[in-house]
């Protein structure tokens, strides 16, 4: 990539949402108003739930097909389109910084942007005219993904953003309860006070200190894109000027998201 920007890109943590995101009646104008408060992305590196390969793989970076990695739903979800630029100079970059400290990296070029990509970033960069890059998460250990993440700063000073897309609670049986499950709301509220406090300690041990982690978060691949994000703003020593910018629940759920920087 090319000289600094003027100004540092943030890191992001977003709750991805399902599909059927685009059609509730709060949630789109949400993302769309964050997006709208920030600096122009010159490309945007994501980073997934919805994709966990190792070694760490970079996707395609020519024409970036979607990846429709959901079943069962009305088939006008399967026709939704998002025709954004690859990001070449950015997968060089990527590459360079993972393998100097020696991070293995792989390319998969045929792997477009799944669900917990292309969903949010319809909402928020909707002419999908910025370079995208997906990557794979290679573990789910938040230490390893957060010096990933720490690794990857260096990308913020030349107009990159990092965005991390999980959901913050993510337990689908609370989609058949109905209401905010009390794991649920018990969960959001722990991780928010974590981060305001700049507990990371907890953070990274969240499914032992946190109150209920085990039914907010079964399997934790929807919590761990954000500890990528938490590194690459730990790098710049941002941990602390975090925000929460969307709360709330969707569907029992808890939709916490949160900017670094």
């Amino acid at each position: 990539m090319n000289a600094a920007t003027a100004e540092r890109m943030p890191a992001l943590y977003l709750s991805h949402g399902a599909p059927p995101l685009a059609d509730d009646a709060l949630w789109p104008g949400q993302l769309a108003a964050w997006s709208a408060e920030l600096p122009r992305p010159k490309a945007i590196l994501m980073v997934s739930a919805h994709w966990e390969e190792a070694p760490l793989a970079l996707g395609a970076t020519e024409a970036v097909p979607l990846v429709y990695d959901f079943w069962g739903f009305p088939e006008h979800y399967y026709q939704v389109r998002y025709e954004a630029p690859g990001a070449p100079e950015l997968a060089e970059s990527v590459r360079k910084l993972l393998r100097a400290p020696g991070t293995p990296v792989q390319d998969i070029p045929d792997r477009g942007l799944d669900h917990g990509a292309y969903v949010p970033l319809v909402e928020m960069f909707p002419g999908a005219d910025i370079p995208v890059l997906q990557i794979s998460m290679p573990t789910l250990d938040p230490r390893r993904l957060m010096d990933i993440g720490r690794k990857l700063a260096p990308l913020r000073d030349e107009g990159v953003l990092i965005v991390g897309s999980g959901f913050f609670t993510h337990n689908l049986a609370a989609l058949r309860q109905g209401g905010i499950p009390s794991w649920s709301a018990e969960f959001d509220a722990w991780g928010h006070e974590a981060l305001d406090t700049g507990d990371v300690d907890a953070l990274l041990d969240f499914t032992v200190k946190s109150p209920a982690g085990q039914l907010a978060h079964p399997r934790t691949e929807h919590f761990a894109p954000l500890f990528v994000a938490m590194g690459a703003a730990d790098a710049a020593g941002e941990l602390r000027a975090q925000r929460s910018v969307i709360d709330g629940f969707w569907m029992g759920l808890a939709k916490r998201s949160v900017q670094f920087g």
